[in-house]
């Protein structure tokens, strides 16, 4: 196998892993859009990034991170959460134009961060996505019992005085950081079906938190390693590849669910 499937291999491997974790999270507080906001708050920073001459990850995972504390913070004044992201949204999406039309020259990798490309991963990135996976399962894990309680009755959680704005900001942060690590292989026009579409094919067939977390991984391991296989196979876009897989994955989901009369 040539070195850069490989990379690509070990690379779905370790975004399976955070997908799972951070995508059941969002899922069960139902704010999947908040993904969409982040990930367009990254394009703001790719845009800076190139303008100002640094590296346009770095800058992404500032525009992230500010995004992600940004919503947080306006959704817990007088505006809504779905609000909130929208401003995020609009905002990052039109200072990424903004700046990228301001850059000299044409930016041949903005493509890439666009449109993902798998095979683009680096043992550097891999070995990056390592580190953050197991931060992220050892975060989940401590906090095990708090994060289920608060995902699924947060007016519950309040009543038993967990701390829901501590575990609602790092959690959020994770999904911040985990959208900025998984740019380069779905890009940004597709990173949202990682986050959500293992956890809705899961579902059908469990309703608890754990459960669902470990069936996610699964439906998106499948789902990674498939679009590799068929991209490699037929010369075809690996994002695309993937997110159709998973489409696919959905759909039959669904129909085994019916038939099962789960």
């Amino acid at each position: 196998m040539p070195d850069f499937m490989l990379n690509a291999l070990w690379g779905i491997i370790a975004i399976s892993v955070v997908a799972a974790v951070a995508g059941t999270y969002i899922f069960c507080r139902r704010m999947i859009f908040i993904s969409g906001g982040i990930t367009h708050a990254c394009f703001g920073g790719l845009g800076l990034g190139y303008y100002l001459g640094i590296p346009p990850e770095a800058m992404a995972a500032v525009f992230a991170v500010a995004g992600s504390l940004g919503t947080d913070w306006l959704a817990r004044g007088r505006v809504r959460r779905d609000s909130a992201i929208a401003v995020i949204w609009a905002s990052g999406m039109a200072l990424g134009i903004l700046f990228v039309f301001l850059t000299p020259g044409y930016v041949p990798e903005l493509n890439s961060f666009l449109f993902g490309n798998v095979l683009t991963i680096t043992p550097h990135d891999n070995a990056v996505s390592a580190v953050f996976a197991v931060l992220l399962t050892a975060f989940f894990l401590l906090f095990r019992r708090r994060i289920v309680a608060i995902s699924f009755d947060e007016n519950f959680a309040r009543t038993r005085r967990l701390p829901i704005r501590f575990i609602d900001t790092v959690m959020t942060l994770f999904v911040a950081l985990a959208i900025v690590l998984t740019i380069r292989m779905a890009g940004i026009m597709l990173l949202m079906s990682l986050l959500s579409l293992p956890q809705l094919s899961a579902e059908i067939f469990t309703r608890r938190y754990m459960p669902l977390t470990l069936l996610s991984f699964i439906i998106a391991l499948a789902g990674g390693i498939g679009g590799l296989a068929v991209a490699w196979w037929i010369s075809v876009p690996a994002s695309a590849a993937i997110v159709l897989i998973l489409v696919a994955i959905y759909a039959l989901s669904s129909v085994a669910g019916r038939i099962l009369r789960i």
